[in-house]
């Protein structure tokens, strides 16, 4: 599958972004069950949000949820855990919207670093994460489940935000 990519969101697109909540969790698990062959469970989202991990869900005017991401803070660093956008509303610049709001978040939290990893097979996502400047830094050997209990391999991938990558 290729990426599709623009460069806005269309102009009359009004998106809010909440901070994600066990009240948006039964929403949030209907786009991972769509979206995902091996889906975070509840437990996964509720553990997140208990521990205080930037989370948030991303709202259109209607109410309808289009997306979510889970990240957790480190030391001057940020990793991005999850990212979704419900399949009906992907190639809208939705996930890239997420992303950057994140970036804000990174940068008032003084984390110069955002790192996350990506099934190897993801083409589409990794396409979209190299225009936004992330670069791969390596493999993680059978990270992911996959049919018939094999593994696959994911990419590790990180965006610099500090003094003098151009992000600030």
């Amino acid at each position: 599958m290729s990426a599709q990519w623009r460069d806005a969101l269309p102009a009359n697109e009004s998106l809010t972004l909440l901070a994600m909540t066990s009240a948006h969790l039964d929403a949030v698990l209907a786009i991972e069950a769509a979206a995902y062959v091996f889906p975070w469970s509840r437990g996964n989202f509720i553990d997140s949000i208990a521990a205080g991990y930037p989370a948030r869900v991303l709202m259109d005017t209607r109410g309808a949820m289009l997306g979510y991401f889970v990240a957790m803070g480190g030391v001057d660093e940020m990793h991005l855990l999850n990212i979704t956008v419900a399949p009906a509303a992907q190639g809208r610049g939705l996930a890239r919207h997420m992303i950057a709001a994140l970036m804000v978040m990174c940068r008032e939290r003084a984390a110069w670093q955002l790192w996350l990893e990506v099934r190897e097979s993801n083409a589409r996502a990794r396409a979209i994460y190299a225009r936004l400047g992330f670069v791969q830094q390596g493999i993680r050997k059978g990270y992911y489940p996959a049919p018939f209990a094999r593994r696959e391999d994911a990419v590790v991938m990180s965006l610099s935000l500090g003094a003098g990558s151009g992000l600030e």
